[in-house]
């Protein structure tokens, strides 16, 4: 395995809800997998400049594009399913009702047919990839208490994905690991040369066993022919006095005490691993001499005028009866 610097990004100085607070419409705390907004925002202003194209292939509630359209970046997303991608839309509208400079996209339908649904325009043009893998459940959810709930104990909502079983997040780490590759190859063709892809992902424990799954997303990348620059550390605590302040949910804080007293030993989550992969800007030539890649030069997309006020761009295409993948 290719040996990357490790950093760490302070991206919880402020607590999840906060972060996410008028910028995104009701009902967005309802997907279980939530990507922190500030860690996109953070991937977004490092990795791209303003004006670049950014693309979530899993885009879920939008977060990665909110951030990126605020930021004056142009994005693209692919959502499994229609009720987040119609989340994600409403949120791309919400930030341009509050001044975001960028303008975005959503569609609807499989992540692994990437090439297929975004425009052959932007092919070779995507700048940055911020995404992140579906986890084990272990990591979602939010919990009740018979107090909030009206109901007998404690409750439990908004942990599932949907219930189509054609979901990446339904399958087995071997076919989830096997459907990210595909993705990650497909964002490699988007990619222009020397573009990075940002990936957040974290271990799970399932049945005691720690899944590694970092280590094995990493391998899926460079498997999908994207190489390993930074394996970097995006914190979900904040930062007092010198210490990290953990901001885990009730439901973690439940599920972290189950396990124990189990005998698992289950810690609570304090950040992301956060990898991130680039695309070759050199491709060898004919004669074994390192060459220049086609199109490597164009760093970022330029939108036609009507994109740019969101008249065109800005549009939700969900292929119904489609089957997708991604969270």
């Amino acid at each position: 395995m290719t040996r990357c610097p490790v950093s760490v990004w302070n991206t919880a100085p402020t607590s999840a809800p906060a972060q996410r607070a008028d910028r995104y419409v009701p009902g967005s705390a309802a997907h279980p997998a939530k990507m922190l907004p500030q860690i996109a925002r953070h991937a977004i202003a490092s990795y791209t400049k303003p004006g670049d194209l950014v693309l979530d292939p899993m885009c879920g509630i939008g977060t990665t594009l909110v951030e990126a359209v605020h930021l004056g970046r142009h994005a693209l997303g692919v959502e499994y399913e229609p009720q987040w991608a119609h989340l994600a839309e409403q949120n791309l509208r919400r930030a341009d009702t509050q001044g975001a400079t960028g303008s975005g996209a959503v569609f609807c339908g499989d992540a692994r047919q990437l090439t297929t649904l975004v425009p052959a325009a932007f092919h070779g043009l995507v700048d940055l990839v911020v995404t992140s893998t579906p986890y084990g459940a272990s990591v979602h959810g939010q919990v009740r208490s018979s107090r909030e709930s009206g109901e007998p104990g404690v409750t439990k909502r908004h942990y599932r994905y949907g219930t189509d079983r054609h979901n990446l997040a339904h399958v087995g780490l071997s076919q989830l690991l096997e459907g990210f590759t595909d993705i990650l190859t497909q964002c490699r063709h988007l990619l222009r040369p020397g573009g990075h892809a940002v990936i957040t992902t974290r271990p799970w424990r399932e049945r005691g066993e720690l899944i590694d799954l970092p280590s094995a997303v990493l391998a899926a990348a460079e498997n999908a022919g994207l190489i390993p620059v930074e394996r970097n550390i995006a914190l979900l605590a904040g930062i007092r006095d010198g210490q990290l302040i953990a901001r885990p949910s009730f439901f973690q804080m439940k599920n972290v005490g189950d396990a124990r007293r189990a005998g698992v030993p289950l810690v609570l989550i304090a950040h992301e691993d956060t990898l991130v992969v680039r695309r070759a800007s050199l491709v060898p030539s004919m004669s074994g001499e390192p060459k220049q890649d086609k199109g490597a030069s164009r760093r970022a997309v330029t939108l036609p005028q009507s994109s740019r006020d969101g008249t065109d761009f800005r549009s939700r295409l969900c292929a119904r009866g489609a089957r997708h993948g991604g969270h």
